[in-house]
């Protein structure tokens, strides 16, 4: 269901929330550049399925409400728009906001895809909300894989993803040797969404078998 969150700056901002209140585990989950649309909401059920209670925060909410885009290229082109204005600091009290909403006996992590795989490892790196982060081919962690996580990361990235090139994805091993970073032979960007054509069922199920296997490890 959708729901209101209010950030430490005074922000209000929409929320798709679900899985149990007594949950002992719980997830956000960050957006790709398209908003929280059906297909981030499936994921959130996925995690439902597994025991998880799940918020993800409609980050564009500070520059526009209510966006749910498809996959297109113009809504591509939209969905950069709209993450190019959105402040860095608003989308970090947004999901300090998020983690602050699951259940309070929760052990919690972050997960994110696209865009939201650099904001789960801001995630990791900027606040201390989070025992476990996961990132599926976020773009703008290579340029701020200097940082410091504060709790265990995975990321995941596809080799023939061209807006992640692999000498982006060494320089983030080189600098951060104990993130675990898997990379998916033949993988693009987008390969975990089956909205996309550059989905790959192979390798978003081995990616999402390893997600699981990593929050299991570090949040029980």
């Amino acid at each position: 269901m959708w729901i209101d969150l209010t950030a430490a700056d005074g922000h209000t901002l929409s929320a798709w929330k679900d899985g149990p209140e007594d949950a002992k585990k719980a997830l956000v989950v960050v957006q790709e550049i398209f908003g929280v649309n059906s297909h981030m909401r499936h994921v959130c059920d996925r995690f439902v399925q597994q025991g998880y209670a799940v918020i993800a925060p409609a980050l564009f909410d500070r520059t526009e409400r209510g966006v749910e885009l498809g996959y297109t290229a113009e809504d591509v082109a939209r969905g950069r728009e709209l993450r190019s204005k959105v402040p860095e600091a608003g989308t970090i009290a947004d999901i300090e906001a998020a983690a602050a909403a699951l259940p309070s006996g929760a052990k919690k992590g972050i997960v994110g895809y696209c865009w939201g795989g650099t904001v789960a490892w801001w995630g990791a790196t900027r606040t201390r909300s989070f025992a476990a982060a996961n990132g599926w081919y976020g773009g703008g962690i290579a340029g701020t894989r200097n940082e410091t996580p504060n709790c265990p990361v995975e990321l995941h990235f596809g080799t023939l993803d061209t807006s992640i090139p692999m000498k982006d994805v060494e320089a983030i091993r080189e600098a951060q040797p104990n993130v675990t970073i898997f990379v998916y032979e033949g993988g693009q960007h987008g390969f975990g969404c089956d909205d996309r054509g550059s989905y790959n069922k192979e390798l978003s199920e081995q990616a999402w078998g390893r997600t699981l296997d990593f929050f299991r490890k570090h949040l029980g």
